[in-house]
């Protein structure tokens, strides 16, 4: 493709995608896809020519267009790419790279600054949720730069405030898709849960581990995963979700006691290989089924009093996240990300597959 496509490549959280407006692409879905593949360079471990990471966290697409409903300024479609295979997949929210949404519709005039600060509710066409990120725009013009940190990015940057709601059963259906607060999976005792991502959370001493290994110590592990693998396709049966084979949902996060004044500590696979981190939304789904007695991880975890965010250890160090409940219905979700602009220029997909 000689012209080119208009791109912008963002960090969002602890994540790294391409931002595209929905208008600079195909219209038509296979096409639309086969474009992206190529311009991040899948399929291929390297991604050595295109603009990907090679890693599922560095191999995500944003596609952002205005809204045409009263309740939200703009829509955003979430694609996960595979690294390797030539695979995309919109089976699923992606709450790192929603911190650079309202940002990228800014950039791009699909929402006019609002002063020191503007707010934009963003429809996840995933799920069909909406959030609302606040983010300051001192000026008329995004500031990317401020005192704020989180886990997995060095440095520090401009807070992103985002505030969920409808994600209750966001792919399944329901906050509990197998209406049950545990179920038995090949010897394993584990809760699965969707308030923005498809989770299943299980003890990672039924495991075999501890819980607190490096991703790396993991990844070594002969057989483990595999067993995760067997795991989360018996679950995302049980959760409505089909054969997810090929696909990124559900996650499977284990849990064990904090062990850094957190609340929890995880070690989350996405889908089999372990998560440098912990997604946004995977975090929420966690920390609601924390909350939620009798639910995997709620008799271990370090609950802080009613109202008080959850703070999920994971290999990077800490996300804290709001989840309020009212009983088994959600109430409302929130965390605090950063995001930052990288470059704003055009992208050459190479000509065949």
């Amino acid at each position: 493709m000689s012209t080119g496509v208009r791109c912008m490549l963002m960090r969002g959280g602890t994540s790294k995608g391409a931002y595209f407006l929905a208008g600079d692409l195909p219209s038509d879905p296979g096409e639309r896809d086969g474009l992206l593949l190529r311009a991040m360079g899948s399929p291929d471990p390297r991604q050595i020519d295109g603009i990907g990471g090679a890693h599922p966290l560095t191999s995500k697409v944003a596609v952002v267009s205005r809204s045409a409903g009263p309740d939200a300024d703009v829509d955003y479609l979430f694609l996960q790419l595979g690294v390797a295979e030539p695979t995309v997949s919109d089976r699923q929210n992606c709450g790192n790279l929603l911190a650079g949404v309202g940002p990228f519709a800014v950039e791009r005039g699909l929402v006019e600054a609002g002063g020191e600060r503007t707010s934009v509710r963003i429809r996840m066409v995933n799920s069909g949720g909406v959030a609302t990120a606040t983010f300051p725009t001192p000026g008329g013009a995004v500031a990317y730069d401020g005192d704020t940190a989180i886990s997995g990015v060095p440095g520090t940057a401009a807070p992103v405030f985002l505030d969920f709601a409808e994600t209750e059963g966001s792919a399944c259906g329901a906050l509990l898709p197998t209406g049950r607060l545990r179920d038995l999976i090949d010897g394993v005792e584990v809760t699965c849960v969707d308030n923005g991502m498809p989770v299943v959370v299980a003890a990672a001493a039924d495991l075999g581990v501890t819980g607190y290994e490096s991703p790396e110590e993991l990844g070594a592990l002969s057989g483990l995963g595999e067993r995760v693998q067997e795991l989360r396709l018996r679950a995302g049966e049980l959760m409505g979700l089909g054969d997810v084979t090929a696909a990124s949902v559900p996650k499977t996060t284990l849990v064990a006691p904090p062990r850094d004044g957190g609340t929890i500590c995880t070690r989350t696979f996405i889908p089999v290989r372990v998560h440098t981190s912990i997604g946004v939304l995977g975090a929420v789904s966690v920390g609601t089924a924390l909350l939620l007695d009798g639910a995997v991880g709620h008799d271990i975890a370090e609950l802080p009093p009613p109202g008080a965010p959850l703070s999920i250890e994971h290999p990077a160090g800490r996300l804290d996240v709001a989840v309020e409940l009212d009983g088994t219905a959600v109430r409302r979700a929130g965390v605090v990300r950063t995001a930052r602009k990288l470059f704003d220029g055009t992208v050459f997909p190479r000509s065949s597959p």
